[in-house]
């Protein structure tokens, strides 16, 4: 049974969307709408998290939000369909949309519209009547049927020790048609995925009451059905019998009583496989320096008075960068990609640099693109407007994608350096480490100086020691004599 075109236009169906890179499910964090609510086209309706960010996602209709199919926390498969909208609630009251209605809904239908001598079986609808007439025997005498003694011969057949019998006919009595109540009375009607809950949950759905519109079982129905029936459900057949636990010894602990088990998903499962992919993968190697960064944090206050760095944030972070951007420029063969797939080095004309940053949800890396083409000032905005927008968690996807280089920031830990685990794709990943006061020798007298260690990992499949090696001698060059951002770049 299908709806009609004038049903189907007035009930929208929004299904979750792929929001980029071929993700294929996303986590609902949060509604802001709910049934009941009126919504406009473009109006932001839920939160969702992907595997790469926190995502919103508007609806493209208005009316009236009819049934949100899916609770916060859940994860759901991209093309699922998770709200629908009534776009002309004036109509009146109406069933749900026929898109999202039980399936037993279409059977029970065809039930009705069959003739009421064809009955209903295990499995489809009996045979449909014949269109050919026939004309009709003559009623034969039957043997009265002995109930108790084919009742036993049923039995024993069943048990397999089943004797031969006389077939026995009875007499076709004409059966009065049943009412199409009767026809669907062992059919409760509910929605798939509150099908799926039962199922999930053992609980027979022809024993709860509905109390959805038009009889329709609804996911409360079931939790509430399932609460009575987990506290009374007996133990199941071989199970051990519990056996109350012994008195703990003084002075011990239950671990299991101090401890908390979270369900590994979204940022955190994402950033968990593509670091062991890279780990595993691509053969790194890690190179340490020490450097003297007086002069460019002398450089870091001078711009913050600058009237061309005006309301953008100069930090350290942002000469480090700048300082990174200068060493590719010199030694281009650093930029580059292996393509297992086809055997290949892909060489990139392009830096788009990656920025590696801590969330409430996880650790996650946009990348300014084209950040080798960018002026210092224009570099200054684009950090801030990405490290903003991932603490806010608005990064998208867009943004995490095609980087080709990383900066990890773990000096702002208080963390010396690091070995940095290369991002995906990428060639190499540097780690700028907290710069601190130290004894140090310049111009052949020990002084006080301001110095930090760098840590650059790099895939030796594509960048050999040498090549590593100069790269970040000439980042450290930079940082020790900022003016060579004039002379090298």
């Amino acid at each position: 049974m299908t709806a009609s075109p004038a049903r189907a236009q007035r009930f929208r169906e929004f299904k979750m969307p792929d929001v980029g890179e071929g993700l294929t499910e996303a986590e609902i964090l949060k509604w802001y709408v709910q049934p009941g609510d009126t919504v406009t086209d473009g109006q932001v309706v839920c939160e969702v998290e992907t595997a790469k960010a926190a995502v919103e996602l508007p609806i493209p209709y208005d009316g009236v939000v009819h049934e949100l199919n899916f609770g916060e926390g859940v994860t759901v498969d991209v093309g699922t369909v998770i709200i629908s909208v009534d776009t002309d609630p004036g109509a009146g009251p109406a069933a749900a949309p026929a898109a999202s209605a039980p399936q037993e809904a279409a059977p029970a239908a065809e039930e009705e519209a069959e003739p009421q001598g064809r009955q209903a079986v295990l499995v489809g609808y009996g045979a449909a009547p014949s269109s050919t007439k026939r004309r009709a025997r003559k009623p034969q005498p039957a043997v009265p049927a002995q109930p108790e003694s084919a009742s036993a011969a049923l039995q024993a057949e069943l048990n397999g020790r089943a004797t031969p019998t006389p077939m026995i006919t009875p007499v076709p009595v004409p059966a009065a048609p049943a009412p199409v109540a009767a026809a669907t009375a062992g059919r409760p009607l509910a929605k798939p995925p509150v099908r799926k809950l039962a199922k999930d949950l053992g609980i027979d759905l022809a024993t709860i009451a509905p109390t959805g519109p038009d009889g329709i079982i609804t996911r409360e129905d079931v939790h509430a059905a399932a609460a009575p029936a987990a506290a009374a459900a007996p133990a199941p057949a071989g199970a051990p019998v519990p056996v109350a636990a012994a008195p703990a010894e003084p002075g011990t602990v239950d671990a299991a009583a101090r401890e908390r088990r979270v369900p590994v998903k979204g940022v955190r499962k994402a950033t968990a496989q593509a670091m062991v992919a890279s780990a595993f993968t691509a053969p790194h190697v890690t190179e340490f320096i020490t450097v003297d960064v007086t002069r460019t944090m002398k450089l870091v206050q001078e711009l913050k008075q600058d009237p061309d760095m005006a309301g953008l944030r100069v930090n350290p972070l942002l000469l480090v960068a700048k300082a990174f951007l200068v060493a590719l420029r010199r030694h281009p063969e650093v930029n580059a990609a292996w393509d297992e797939a086809h055997q290949e080095i892909v060489y990139k004309d392009y830096v788009n640099l990656g920025i590696a940053a801590a969330t409430p949800r996880g650790l996650i890396v946009p990348n300014i693109k084209d950040a080798g083409s960018k002026t210092l000032p224009q570099l200054a905005a684009d950090l801030g407007e990405l490290i903003a927008t991932a603490r806010e968690g608005k990064t998208s996807p867009a943004a995490m994608s095609g980087g080709t280089v990383t900066i990890t920031n773990v000096g702002v830990f208080g963390v010396d350096t690091g070995t940095p685990i290369l991002n995906p794709g990428e060639s190499a990943i540097l780690a700028f480490g907290a710069v601190k006061l130290q004894p140090w020798v310049h111009k052949g007298k020990v002084k006080a100086r301001q110095v930090t260690t760098l840590a650059l990992s790099f895939d030796h499949r594509l960048i050999d020691g040498e090549l590593g090696s100069k790269l970040l001698a000439d980042v450290a060059a930079v940082l020790e004599r900022p003016k060579r951002l004039i002379t090298w770049g």
